[in-house]
């Protein structure tokens, strides 16, 4: 080999060993540059070709420095696999207040088995139902949900949100505290103790026609309260998303078709000169708190997601056809200008109807929804699995899913409401593990969060018994939240494997089928807290 090709060949190893997930497009500029080089007087000393077997890697060693080359990835791997855990009225966990730790705790791992067993990514759990606690809160007291009397821990003593948290990490589940901001008592939740905030500060709780009380949005005191019950967790706990459903003003069947009782907050707004209507006053309430809070995570800390899961329309007729009700105009929710705005970093709105449904139609208004993403967030539809375990709900929910891929390719995902139906109906499972739901998946990044990569492991291998050993470091072990190992035999696809990121090795079967096809490469990146992926070195395997 001459000088001219040594030097083609360093050009053309920079070129592929540039960090990139797109493929290597020549420039005209890097054209010209190969043109120069070729030009050269090819009158010089040959040097000794560099042998083959230094650039592929033997079975017994990985010499990564030599054959590492950067990629694009080889799979889509990325998809948001939810589904809520509801604790008022115990409708999802724990069966009934008053169980013992022991049985919250196995009841817990039974839900969170399931998810890991059939390739789902988080649990959206609900910790705050009612201005009360399903964890360690000195700011409001425990949930009756949890024991059966509001204001008492569990016996023997643990913190449900910290297990939770920690079981759902180590079976590679992100976990978001699912919390009600305004409301302050559920009908359900039978007592109200003296350590209640409507004990504690009446100012700020109204009683509904049905039994319920609800915070007044209006109220500095209402906003200062809810945000601080949000920042708590934020701060104390390693949680990986802050998630909002739709419960804003309350529906108005809760007081009977009345108007919400907030006429001493009203008088006092206009009293102070305050020319909104009453419907921009409320809206406004409600937009000033979602900003607060979500700024607020941000500057305590970025890589926690806030999430919002509102009523499924926004107004009756956006888009035309739709019909239905109107949040905006009795919710008092803007829920398209906080998309807008990009004051969430996912948006789950219910879309609990049928594709076919006539003016409610789930691909209708999930495009509608696509259409006002104007700051790109996530957006992962909340759909309804409770409506049975037939081939026909079967078919729906998961053509829910295939058409949420379809629709929405850079950012795909869904949540499932609830857990309930899915742990119920085995055939519902079987098929989303048999069907969209086969292989792993890891949760979406967020670049407008980060958009800085993990450094790439460095890889070792060897075959020891027709086994694969892999072995690997990384500069940053804490900036890694999982790994991802990607193999292909001889004339096989890419296949992947999405690991714990506690690990530092595994192994596969080198030598597989009645062809005795061999392990011909792979590749393995670290994945972040917020999604980002590592380069993607493949390795040749000789």
């Amino acid at each position: 080999m001459n000088k001219l090709k040594i030097k083609l060949g360093l050009f053309v190893l920079l070129m592929v060993g540039c960090k990139t997930t797109q493929p290597i497009v020549t420039t005209k500029e890097e054209t010209q540059k190969v043109e120069e080089i070729s030009n050269e007087v090819e009158n010089e000393e040959e040097i000794p070709e560099v042998p083959e077997d230094d650039v592929l890697i033997s079975k017994e060693r990985a010499e990564v420095t030599k054959n590492a080359i950067s990629i694009s990835y080889p799979l889509d791997i990325y998809e948001f696999r939810a589904a809520w855990v509801a604790t008022v009225a115990n409708i999802n966990w724990p069966s009934k207040p008053g169980l013992s730790t022991s049985e919250q705790q196995r009841e817990a791992l039974k839900l969170l088995d399931f998810l890991q067993e059939n390739n789902f990514n988080a649990v959206i759990f609900q910790v705050r139902p009612q201005t009360d606690a399903l964890y360690d809160s000195e700011l409001e007291p425990w949930s009756y949900f949890l024991t059966g009397k509001q204001g008492k821990a569990p016996e023997p003593y643990y913190d449900p949100l910290k297990f939770w948290i920690e079981a759902a990490h180590n079976r590679g589940l992100e976990l978001h505290v699912w919390l009600n901001p305004y409301r302050a008592h559920h009908t359900t939740g039978k007592e109200i103790s003296e350590s209640s905030i409507i004990k504690r500060k009446p100012e700020l709780a109204l009683e509904l026609e049905n039994g319920m009380w609800w915070l007044d949005p209006a109220k500095q005191g209402t906003q200062d309260h809810s945000a601080a019950v949000v920042m708590d967790l934020v701060k104390r706990y390693d949680i990986d998303g802050v998630h909002f459903d739709d419960y804003f003003y309350p529906y108005d069947s809760y007081n009977n078709g009345k108007d919400f009782p907030d006429n001493d907050s009203w008088n006092a707004y206009k009293d102070n000169g305050g020319e909104l209507s009453r419907g921009d006053w409320r809206r406004f309430n409600v937009n000033r708190f979602i900003k607060r809070v979500y700024d607020e995570i941000k500057a305590e800390k970025p890589h926690v997601k806030f999430g919002l899961s509102p009523f499924g329309i926004w107004r009756p007729g956006y888009p035309q056809s739709v019909i239905g009700y109107d949040q905006y105009e009795k919710l008092y929710a803007d829920a398209k200008l906080w998309l807008n705005e990009g004051w969430i970093d996912y948006f789950t709105p219910q879309l609990y109807w049928r594709i076919n449904q006539e003016g409610q139609s789930f691909p209708e208004l999930l495009g509608w929804w696509e259409r006002e993403n104007t700051k790109d967030r996530h957006l992962w539809p909340g759909i309804n699995v409770g409506l049975g375990g037939d081939d026909k709900n079967i078919d729906e929910t998961i053509n829910q899913i295939m058409i949420s891929r379809g629709m929405l390719p850079e950012s795909k995902g869904v949540v499932h409401w609830s857990i309930g139906p899915l742990v119920k109906h085995d055939s519902l499972a079987l098929a989303l593990k048999q069907g969209p739901y086969k292989k792993k998946a890891l949760v979406p990044a967020s670049p407008w969060l980060d958009d800085t990569a993990p450094a790439a492991p460095e890889v070792r291998t060897s075959v020891n018994n027709d086994r694969l050993q892999i072995n690997w470091d990384h500069l940053n072990s804490d900036d890694v939240f999982k790994w991802v190992l990607y193999f292909r035999y001889e004339g096989g696809k890419w296949d992947y494997k999405i690991l714990s990121g506690d690990l530092d090795s595994y192994s596969l079967q080198y030598i597989v089928g009645d062809k005795k096809k061999k392990m011909e490469e792979i590749g393995i990146t670290a994945v972040d807290r917020t999604g980002n992926q590592s380069e993607f070195k493949v390795i040749r395997l000789k």
